[in-house]
């Protein structure tokens, strides 16, 4: 009731806007093969990127999809490039986005590609032939790739003008969007009501452990109808890696450490690392922030304020570290990344999951 008062203007444009295209009215492109889009209704935080990676992981351990040519299609957030482009696991961050990077370096198999418009972009995908004779022509792509059987959409559940066969929306289970409201006032990037445009919603984030009462407090609260399933995922961290092969491990076994992050909620990396570590210094940047000298400095003169200490970040954050070009030699050796997962609670979670997510694609 507040955002239909208070953000009267807003909240008429997005009813309008979905309501154009609910029936009808506005033209919605249909992929040519079967497609998986992971979004939210919120302002970034609740996983799209280790979603994306689980989803890939399952596609790979089915007996019919893992034979199959799996692509995945985002925007590319902040990159400097243009229009359609193929991802290389050897490019830069700046070009493609630190996410569609990450996924392509932890999964080369896959074909992953970037294009604001995701209507060309899979045909693209289904038609690799046609990218040749697109106005930018082979500049788009590094080399020959498949065509694509599956195409995973992510972060497209607000681009309306396509239309995936399966939507996996996920809620943040510390912000729940039933207690939240519209920008600027919230974190909502569109009407709480869209959660029903969802065949599987993903309560992501949640703790190692929910009693069945809990599960059912959330489904209730969110709406859920017969014809919708929910999941509920947590995270967990591996160990940490180096961002530049100058990377010692002995700087693991450190006492303290620096964090530094550009992502929207880096809080649970934090806890999780406090565990283990003595936080000295923490820099707290913007969501895909892009790494400047001054940034570098600033983490280098802590370094030295700290001298044993181990340097830490996230693992999509290594992907711009790596792009700049003022890391000193000297820091590199005592840079590290914390590789984050998505995981059901349980094992049966996991099973059921892939049971409801093949009968889709069939």
């Amino acid at each position: 009731m507040i955002d239909q008062v208070l953000l009267f203007p807003y909240w008429l444009t997005l009813k309008t806007r979905h309501l154009l295209f609910d029936k009808g009215l506005k033209k919605v492109y249909r992929p040519e093969v079967p497609s998986i889009c992971v979004g939210n209704i919120t302002v970034g935080g609740t996983g799209k990127t280790p979603h994306t990676e689980m989803l890939i992981r399952t596609l790979l351990e089915d007996s019919i999809w893992g034979d199959k040519n799996i692509a995945v299609l985002s925007r590319g957030y902040k990159r400097k490039s243009k229009g359609f482009q193929q991802v290389s696991a050897e490019g830069r961050a700046i070009d493609y986005g630190d996410e569609p990077l990450q996924i392509k370096k932890k999964f080369p198999m896959v074909t992953v590609a970037v294009d604001k418009s995701r209507a060309q972009g899979c045909r693209f995908l289904t038609d690799p032939e046609s990218v040749k004779t697109s106005k930018k022509g082979r500049k788009c792509i590094h080399k020959e790739f498949p065509k694509a059987d599956i195409i995973i959409l992510d972060d497209a559940f607000q681009h309306r003008p396509v239309k995936a066969g399966v939507n996996i929306v996920l809620v943040d289970y510390s912000r729940p969007i039933f207690k939240d409201h519209l920008m600027p006032l919230g974190k909502l990037r569109d009407l709480k009501e869209r959660i029903g445009a969802a065949d599987i919603v993903i309560v992501s984030k949640c703790p190692k452990y929910l009693d069945s009462w809990e599960k059912s407090k959330w489904t209730a609260a969110l709406g859920i109808k017969d014809n919708q399933h929910i999941f509920f995922t947590t995270i967990s961290y591996d160990t940490a890696q180096p961002i530049f092969k100058e990377g010692d491990p002995r700087y693991l076994y450190a006492q303290r450490l620096i964090l530094f992050t550009g992502i929207a909620n880096d809080a649970p990396m934090a806890r999780h690392l406090s565990s283990t570590y003595k936080i000295v210094k923490h820099f707290n940047f913007p969501d895909h922030h892009k790494f400047t000298r001054s940034d570098i400095l600033s983490i280098r003169d802590a370094s030295d304020a700290f001298p044993t200490s181990v340097l830490m970040t996230t693992e999509k954050d290594c992907q711009r570290v790596r792009d700049s070009k003022a890391v000193p030699e000297s820091l590199k050796r005592r840079l590290f990344y914390a590789p984050i997962k998505t995981e059901f609670l349980n094992p049966e979670d996991k099973e059921q999951f892939a049971s409801v997510l093949m009968s889709y694609l069939k």
